[in-house]
Formats: C-alpha cells, structure tokens, sequence
C-alpha cells in the first residue's frame, strides 16, 4: 500500500495529542491542580459567588466554550451556573479598548463585576499578556480568588494566581488542547460537587 502523505499527517496529529494528554493524565501535580480548582469554584459557586473568564484568541475562544458549559449544561440537566466569559461584549471592549487602551480590556470589566468571593480564570498561553495580567492584579486587589491556564515554566501569571494549572509544552496549540480538556474535567467535577452525580438529559 502506498503512503499517504496526508493521511500521515493527521494520525501523526492525532497521536501527538493522545501523548500529551496521556502524559497530563500520568502527572499527578496536574491531576492535582484540576482537582484543587474545581473545589475552590465549585465553593465560590456554591456561596453565590460567580465565575469571570477571559483569554485572548484561541483562549477566548475556550473562555467563552467553559463559560458555555456551566451557564447551559455540561453532562447533567441542572440549574445554571453564573459564569461570565469577559470577552463576548463587543461594544464593551471595544469602548474599552478605545477610551483605555487594550491592556484594560479585562481590567475594567473585572473590576465591574467582580466582588469578593467570586472566582476569575485567567488564560494565557504564553502567562505574559499584558490584559491578563492587568485583570488578575486587580482581581486581587478586590478580593477575588485568581485561577490560571498557563504553562508549566515560570511566567509573570504565575505571580498572581492563586492556584495554576500549567501544561508541560510550550507549543501554542498543544497547550489549549490540554487546557479545554481539563475544562471538561473540572466542569464534570463541579456539577457533581453542586448536584450530584449526573442526570442525562
């Protein structure tokens, strides 16, 4: 049988990610990080807090994708969660950005809406961008418990969250696929926490 190329190239994709996610799955610092984060959400959301989300790009994008799960439903039919993704109101980042400049996109809206004993989940790929670090400082500064999705090395987000949830890559893409999956994991385990184990709808 002839190769092909093509074909190659995704079952080379495909086993890429079962590695990294395998290896994710071997590592119990991880598993414990995963754990850790969806108690303390689960906790704050349980104490009529609610969860802030923002990210810029593909990890907007997975704001808006946990923030989807828990608002709507992720395995169980159940009351809604509040979860805000910070990056789905054009009209307020745009005013933002223009009358602040980028760097307060998340800033402002945090700082609006966010009140101590609430939970914000920073994500950022490379833990450097100049937004995510402004709103995770004035999430402490508020009072709010900080998360992140980062990676694993040393990054200036690291300074300022309370619990880290760092892939070992340093591959843009291979960072989110871990970080969506380990979405999952916790959304699964915080619906379990609130009400039980799931009821298919």
């Amino acid at each position: 049988m002839m190769a092909n190329p093509r074909q190659d190239t995704v079952v080379a994709e495909l086993r890429r990610a079962a590695d990294l996610l395998s290896g994710a799955a071997d590592d119990r610092e991880f598993v414990d990080a995963i754990l850790a984060i969806a108690d303390r959400i689960a906790d704050a959301l349980g104490a009529g807090g609610k969860l802030l989300i923002a990210g810029n790009g593909g990890s907007a994008a997975d704001a808006q994708h946990i923030a989807a799960e828990l608002m709507s439903r992720f395995l169980s039919d159940r009351a809604p969660l509040p979860a805000i993704a910070l990056t789905t109101d054009s009209s307020a980042l745009t005013a933002i950005g223009n009358d602040y400049g980028f760097e307060q996109v998340f800033e402002r809206q945090v700082r609006g809406l966010g009140r101590k004993g609430d939970v914000f989940l920073a994500i950022s790929t490379s833990g450097r961008s100049p937004n995510i670090l402004a709103a995770l400082k004035a999430a402490r500064e508020i009072g709010i418990v900080t998360i992140g999705f980062g990676k694993m090395a040393p990054s200036p987000m690291h300074a300022h969250c309370d619990l880290m949830l760092g892939v070992r890559s340093e591959e843009t893409a291979a960072i989110q696929q871990v970080h969506i999956t380990a979405a999952h994991a916790i959304c699964g385990l915080i619906e379990r926490e609130l009400f039980g184990e799931p009821k298919r709808g």
